[in-house]
């Protein structure tokens, strides 16, 4: 059996405020007969702190009462908040229209003369109850919905910043638009990759929390590096970085953004605790973009640019920042260079490579 079958129906608790203790007591007699629990209260005062202190189902309210009448005490109720949907049923001698209307419009769920017969009495309390108990079971329902959906946009904003992470922001958009990602051509990209000099000997010969440890200090300074100068992060590759300007989002001087952002990044390795060197390769031309894989889904980019700022990435064992003739052009009288000639990049054969001074580029 489930929790609501085993569910026992609660007693109704009914509070009686009443100032005359002879018709109050008569009206306890009565809520005993039909199975209701009576709390009794002799005025308006009574009776609200009554309300402070017990759990209570449904009011029967007097109109005329010392000190605080039926009216103020049903205003009251409705003012506050966590009582407007108390049933409350005005029970009084009075019988003139002027008084039932006036409880209506104060909010009364009904109204009752004086005596009160014990059958009516039954109907009017149960009808009541069952009212409150339909919009109990409503805003039981709406709050359970609100928390559903609260949790969905709680897992939905956790999609999105796995997304974020390996999707560009263009990309991202497209995927939440049309459900996908369609490969296109990019022209005039700059292409950064970075890699950290002497990686695997390193991790060989310190333990493991210390190369997680300022790798991850690492890796967090790029990011920021290459957020700086609108450089998009495609992928980290094991120690490496691969990132892009003016793929999907526009960039003026994509070159200048990457080479301000790959001298940052030598800057950051510098400074961890393990004083690492990197180096930085950067290549300029068109790419081809795309999603790839299903179960763990990823965006990248191919081409001979792409290519060649990672075969820059991978030379000599200091650090430095490594331009293609192509990258150059983009940015030749703004920053200053030593041409390398005779470098030998797999799949090319020998090129024309610049590597950037030291200093700010301009």
């Amino acid at each position: 059996m489930n929790a609501v079958a085993l569910e026992q129906p609660r007693e109704t608790v009914v509070l009686v405020v009443e100032d005359d203790a002879a018709n109050r007591d008569l009206l306890l007699d009565e809520l005993d007969m039909i199975g209701c629990r009576g709390i009794p209260a002799a005025d308006g005062r009574a009776a609200l702190s009554i309300l402070d202190r017990c759990d209570v189902d449904l009011v029967l309210l007097d109109l005329m009462m010392p000190s605080m009448d039926g009216f103020e005490v049903l205003r009251r109720l409705r003012a506050d908040f966590t009582r407007r949907m108390l049933p409350v049923v005005m029970i009084s001698g009075m019988s003139d229209m002027v008084n039932i209307v006036r409880c209506i419009e104060l909010g009364a769920d009904d109204y009752l003369p004086k005596p009160a017969d014990p059958v009516l009495l039954k109907a009017r309390i149960s009808n009541c109850i069952q009212k409150k108990r339909w919009h109990d079971q409503e805003a039981s329902l709406k709050a359970r919905l609100e928390r559903q959906l609260a949790e969905i946009e709680r897992e939905r904003a956790r999609a999105d910043a796995l997304l974020e992470v390996v999707l560009p922001t263009a990309a991202l958009r497209e995927l939440k638009l049309t459900g996908s990602v369609k490969p296109r051509r990019y022209d005039n990209v700059a292409v950064l990759f970075a890699d950290i000099v002497a990686f695997t000997a390193y991790s060989e010969t310190h333990s493991p929390e210390d190369v997680v440890a300022n790798l991850d200090g690492l890796i967090e300074a790029c990011e920021w590096a290459l957020a700086e100068q609108g450089l998009e992060k495609i992928k980290t590759i094991g120690d490496g970085v691969m990132a892009m300007a003016n793929l999907a989002l526009p960039c003026r001087d994509p070159v200048m953004a990457a080479l301000r952002a790959g001298r940052a990044m030598l800057e950051a390795a510098a400074g961890t605790a393990a004083g690492w060197r990197m180096r930085v390769g950067i290549s300029y031309g068109p790419v081809v973009g795309g999603v790839v894989g299903r179960s763990k889904f990823n965006f990248d980019a191919w081409g001979d640019a792409v290519n060649v700022a990672a075969r820059l990435s991978g030379l000599g064992d200091r650090s430095a920042v490594y331009l293609s003739a192509e990258a150059w052009a983009e940015i030749a009288g703004r920053a200053s260079a030593s041409r390398l000639d005779g470098i030998v990049l797999k799949g090319k054969g020998p090129v024309a490579i610049y590597q950037v001074h030291a200093g700010d580029p301009a």
